[in-house]
This record gives C-alpha cells, sequence and structure tokens, in this order.
C-alpha cells in the first residue's frame, strides 16, 4: 500500500531532506518529517509556501510530478499591481516564457485569503497596490508561476500552493502534515 504524506512546506524550506553542500545550514524536510522512505512528489521553491506531497510510491510520484499527466496545481499569488483584465486573459490562454509557451491555465482574482503570517513578511510599499490570484496550472516548470505573472507585468510577492490534483492544504499549519490514504 502506497503511503502519501501532505505536508505544509514553510516559506524558506528546501524541498529535500539533506543540505549536505550548503556552507550554511538551511531548513530541510527533515526538520519535520520523519516518516521512512517518502520522497517528494515535484518541487516547491525555497521562497514559496504550502502544498508538498510524499510518497514511497515512484508511479504514484511519477502521476504527481509529470507535466504528461497535466495533474492541476493550484497556486494562491499575492502580485505587485492590479492585473487587468487582459493580463488575466494573457495568463488564462497562456504566456511565452523564456523556454516556450505555457499551457493554458485558470487565472483569476480573488479577495486577499486567510493565510497563516510568512516569516519574514512580504514587504510593503504604499505607493503599489498589490492583489491575490488564483492560478491553476498543468504543468510545473520551474519558477513557473512567478514567471507567468512577471510576464503579464505583475511579479509575485507571495506564492502558497493550496492544491494538487484532489489534494489540499485544507486544515494544515505550516510545518504540519498528514498521510492519507491513496
Amino acid at each position: 500500500m502506497a503511503r502519501l504524506v501532505l505536508f505544509n512546506k514553510p516559506f524558506d524550506v528546501l524541498s529535500q531532506f539533506t543540505d549536505l553542500r550548503s556552507p550554511t545550514p538551511r531548513a530541510t524536510l527533515s526538520d519535520f518529517i520523519e516518516v521512512p522512505g517518502v520522497y517528494p512528489a515535484g518541487r516547491l521553491d525555497r521562497d514559496s509556501e504550502g502544498l508538498l506531497l510524499l510518497t514511497d510510491d515512484g508511479r504514484l510520484q511519477s502521476r504527481i510530478a509529470d507535466p504528461k499527466f497535466k495533474t492541476a496545481k493550484t497556486y494562491l499569488a499575492q502580485v505587485e499591481g492590479e492585473p487587468d483584465e487582459a493580463a488575466i486573459a494573457a495568463l488564462c490562454k497562456g504566456v511565452v516564457l523564456n523556454d516556450g509557451p505555457t499551457l493554458q491555465a485558470k487565472a483569476r482574482r480573488i479577495d486577499p485569503p486567510e493565510l497563516w503570517p510568512r516569516t519574514p513578511p512580504v514587504r510593503f510599499r504604499k505607493s503599489v497596490p498589490d492583489c491575490w490570484l488564483e492560478l491553476t496550472i498543468y504543468e510545473g516548470r520551474n519558477r513557473q508561476v512567478r514567471r507567468m505573472t512577471a510576464a503579464v507585468g505583475h511579479p509575485t510577492l507571495r506564492l502558497v500552493r493550496w492544491r494538487i490534483g484532489d489534494w489540499s492544504l485544507e486544515g494544515l499549519a505550516p510545518g504540519e502534515w498528514r498521510e492519507v490514504a491513496v
């Protein structure tokens, strides 16, 4: 029976269990998860937060992480500025990045979500407004959501992955995890 762990990865934590090559130790998954034999199904950047799935089943790991399966990944992104309808439409249509065009996505403006405070907090500038977007993508390129929002003129300030496929971050505080049935 495959094991599947849902983990709310805090900001500034690496999506790996060791950090042997760093001259200054950084927080890793081993600081939070003591389940033997599980490995991340995909990655979440050090400066991003939210849902990370870990499993001990290679086929499940592939189904979750491999772009050919087009598993939906939903993010909550706090962006600089206030994207207009054209920017939202461009995100939905797919934008051209330096490594080629993205697949179509779902994007919409949302009210600020009720999230935990981030440490350190996101920079605040009185002269530059910000807003929140919900984006669902079906691939998973390196820093894709950040690059997409920047491409339409609205850099990401905070990024939280909320959902992967049918699994959600609901009920998990930063640093918490739970095992679920597959």
